[in-house]
Parts: structure tokens; C-alpha cells; sequence
């Protein structure tokens, strides 16, 4: 037994494993650093350094969009997990993160925005959920929330500003 069969074990919900044309096994990912399996609702995706977790519904559509392990936001660090507030959802991965609302969908966060939204108190701050993704302004980047946006520059750092909430 494997740790992703550990994982599918804890979490019968994720269905059964998926054929993928090479049969329902695990797969060896490209980095060489890790394994995964696709299932029915979830895949799990397991590397030593980060455990198996799994990665579902529009979150796992976002992350693979970005690249999946192979991507800025690398492999998952926790399962998918609903916000304190009961409305959101989120996975953690190496690189960031990827929040999701019914309403605001599915955006990642990552880098210095990141960690200043987190410092704010993530969902729970004026500025609530994610709105966009990450993405290049004049000199540095921005995410927008539903209550505002951070801008990071080099010079200036991370900085919020306040928006026309959305109701």
C-alpha cells in the first residue's frame, strides 16, 4: 500500500480510481518527484516532502490550468478545506494558494500579496475573497479581492487599495 492508497482510504468520497489509459495505477509525475492518482472526484498527489493530498471540483480545474506540480504553485501542501466562514474553500500548495467562492470562483494568490492578504487574515479581512488572479500591472503585480486589491512593486512592497466593494 501507498500513501495515496492511505489517502483514497481516509476519504472514500473521491470515488473510485480512473482509468487513464495506463490502466488505474498511480503515475510517476515528470519531475521525478512524486506520485499521483486521478479518481472519480479528486486526484491525490503525494511527494515526500509535502504528503498526499488531494485536490478537487474547481480548485483541482484552476491548479491544472497553471500547470499542476508542474507549475508556480507546485504540489498541494493540504487537502481542499472550507474557510472558517463556511462559504469558501482553499488548498494550500508550495507556491500559494487557490481560493474558491459559488459566487467569486476559483483564483490563486501567491508571493508577497499572498502573504500580506494573510498577515490582513485572509477571507476574514475587509478585503474578503480573491476576484482575480495575480497579473501584471505598471511596474509589479496585483490581485484583486471583493473589497479592494493589493499592488506589489520592488520599491514599494505589498500595498492595498481600496475599491468599490461587490455585493
Amino acid at each position: 500500500m501507498t500513501a495515496i492508497d492511505d489517502k483514497w482510504r481516509e476519504i472514500p468520497w473521491v470515488g473510485a480510481p480512473v482509468d487513464t489509459g495506463a490502466g488505474s495505477a498511480e503515475m510517476a509525475l515528470p519531475d521525478g518527484r512524486g506520485r499521483a492518482r486521478d479518481f472519480e472526484h479528486a486526484t491525490i498527489v503525494w511527494s515526500p516532502q509535502t504528503g498526499a493530498h488531494e485536490v478537487h471540483g474547481d480548485i483541482r480545474i484552476k491548479w491544472a490550468q497553471l500547470g499542476g506540480t508542474r507549475g508556480f504553485l507546485g504540489y498541494p501542501l493540504t487537502d481542499e478545506t472550507g474557510c472558517p466562514d463556511g462559504v469558501g474553500r482553499f488548498n494550500h500548495f508550495e507556491g500559494g494558494s487557490i481560493y474558491w467562492t459559488p459566487r467569486t470562483r476559483a483564483h490563486e494568490v501567491h508571493g508577497a500579496i499572498r502573504s500580506h492578504w494573510a498577515s490582513l487574515g485572509w477571507e476574514r479581512s475587509a478585503l474578503r475573497y480573491p476576484v482575480s488572479d495575480e497579473r501584471d500591472i505598471p511596474g509589479g503585480r496585483m490581485s484583486q479581492f471583493e473589497g479592494g486589491r493589493i499592488d506589489w512593486t520592488p520599491a514599494g512592497g505589498p500595498v492595498v487599495r481600496k475599491t468599490v466593494p461587490i455585493d
